[in-house]
């Protein structure tokens, strides 16, 4: 009786579950969870020491860009490393190189012998092994729950995402103003334990059927898979839009300083807002196991985070035309009514992409086959990886006009029309949890 109630949730609250179902699963959320805080303030603080060493924001800029294409490799080969070998052991491979890169960093600075090449190989490093890592873990997940409760497992890494991002930088301002740069590396190697931890007591995780090894030929194969495989590839596809017309923070510091005002405190608000919305959405997470039309349940989020990306840029609209009048090149005044508005809306945005993450991540999950799941879970990787990226590009030539309400506006009316139009040519509407199909 108690497994049949599992994944429905006793409430809108998150439902713990997973948890409970499988100590397996919650060590390994725990670890990740606690070493997240850890990473995030290593990235942080990875930023701060270049822009320390270099003065240089294009510099600090690199330490992405360096890292960017080894990360897309990595999701793709880490896929299929996940489907080929033990799962265990290759995220246990894994977490030894990213917690070595971690090691590299605290000793470097500790020496004092770090310089920017040092920081932007270590870092790139930690990013390559972090993400065949997460690939594998995402894999795993599926062998040690039901089904049922896939959904209440991605709210839960989305409440454990959400209090890194939010924690983990604001660690790092206070450390590294505090005790420095080697405190922030040596935390971060520490926390990492907690997720070693949760790895190694995982149990044995082998192939369940034959895979190719790596390769092109392995490669090959799951690109054949997805190519038929409509409802994950459309989960795919509409993420890839709404991240490529829906992306409005490359515009966050020009609308704290010409538009809204306030200044880098409206920026951090802004970004903010994105993550607590996120954040928020998956502790009230609790009805969402008992969706069973969860490619409706996606393209209504993804309707959602579009209209409030549409609305966010409306807002920065009728703030440029009321000051369409003022008088040029003076600083703006605070913009308060805009901002928490703006603010108001962001959260919203992150919010709706938190529900749409949580399902896509589901059916994913749930309907791949396990000896595929591996390397469609590194394309997936690459899809969260470079659709921002590219969202930031596409949203930096809109913004070449000046007018910065723009990208918002035309991309929030992109994304509405592009993805009611993507999922009516399919049947993943009508895609139904009680029977998974890729």
């Amino acid at each position: 009786m108690a497994e049949s109630r599992a994944g429905r949730g006793s409430g809108h609250l998150v439902d713990l579950s997973p948890l409970r179902a499988s100590p397996a699963f919650a060590r390994l959320f725990a670890g990740r969870a606690i070493a997240g805080i850890g990473g995030q303030l290593t990235i942080v603080a990875a930023g701060l020491n270049v822009y320390t060493l270099t003065r240089s924001t294009f510099d600090v800029a690199l330490i992405g860009v360096v890292a960017l294409v080894p990360t897309i490799l990595a999701g793709l080969y880490g896929g299929m490393l996940a489907d080929a070998f033990d799962r265990r052991v290759v995220a246990v491979s894994s977490a030894v190189v990213s917690w070595t890169a971690s090691l590299g960093l605290a000793t470097l600075s500790w020496t004092g012998a770090q310089s920017t090449l040092s920081l932007y190989l270590l870092t790139a490093l930690s990013a390559v092994a972090t993400t065949v890592l997460l690939t594998t873990e995402s894999a795993i997940t599926p062998r040690l729950l039901t089904a049922r409760l896939l959904p209440a497992a991605a709210a839960l890494n989305g409440i454990g995402t959400g209090i890194a991002v939010t924690l983990g930088p604001a660690l790092a301002g206070v450390l590294v103003a505090a005790v420095g740069f080697p405190w922030c590396y040596s935390i971060d190697a520490v926390l990492f334990v907690g997720s070693l931890a949760g790895i190694l007591t995982l149990p044995a995780l082998p192939p369940a059927a034959h895979v190719d090894r790596p390769g092109l030929k392995s490669l090959a194969s799951g690109m054949r898979f997805l190519r038929g495989a409509a409802n994950i590839r459309t989960t795919f596809v509409v993420d890839i839009v709404a991240m490529t017309f829906g992306q409005p923070r490359v515009l966050f510091p020009a609308i704290g300083a010409v538009l809204l005002g306030g200044g880098s405190v409206t920026v951090g608000v802004l970004f903010a807002a994105f993550a607590i919305g996120a954040l928020i959405s998956s502790v009230f997470s609790g009805r969402l196991g008992g969706v069973r039309r969860q490619g409706l349940a996606i393209e209504r989020a993804i309707e959602g985070y579009g209209a409030c990306i549409l609305a966010f840029g409306v807002v920065l609209a009728v703030v440029a035309f009321g000051r369409a009048g003022g008088e040029v090149g003076r600083p703006p005044t605070v913009d308060l009514a805009g901002i928490w508005i703006g603010a108001v809306l962001l959260a919203g945005a992150g919010a709706a992409d938190n529900v749409s993450s949580i399902f896509r991540s589901t059916i994913l999950q749930a309907a791949a086959p396990d000896d595929v799941r591996g390397r469609l879970q590194g394309v997936f990787i690459v899809v969260v990886t470079g659709g921002p990226r590219v969202g930031d590009f596409v949203t930096g030539l809109i913004a070449k006009t000046d007018q910065l309400w723009l990208p918002p506006v035309a991309g929030g009316l992109l994304v509405m029309a592009l993805v009611a139009v993507l999922v009516r040519r399919r049947g993943f509407l009508r895609y139904d949890a009680a029977a998974p199909t890729p």
